[in-house]
């Protein structure tokens, strides 16, 4: 029984760890999106026309 406490403390240990490093990485900018913002300007004229089409059609009855 003694071993399941030894298990749980050193999981736990470990859950730690690995929660202090990813709070590091976020902070650190490593999950920083850099790519999308330079591509979404060339799909933009793409939204917006659908979005004037959408806004001059008729409704129909």
């Amino acid at each position: 029984m003694s071993v399941i406490y030894i298990l749980i403390t050193v999981s736990l240990i470990v859950a730690v760890i690995f929660f202090v490093a990813f709070v590091m990485a976020v902070r650190s900018g490593q999950f920083d999106d850099g790519y999308t913002p330079s591509v979404r300007m060339l799909f933009e004229d793409e939204l917006v026309e659908d979005a004037d089409k959408n806004e001059n059609s008729e409704p129909s009855k």
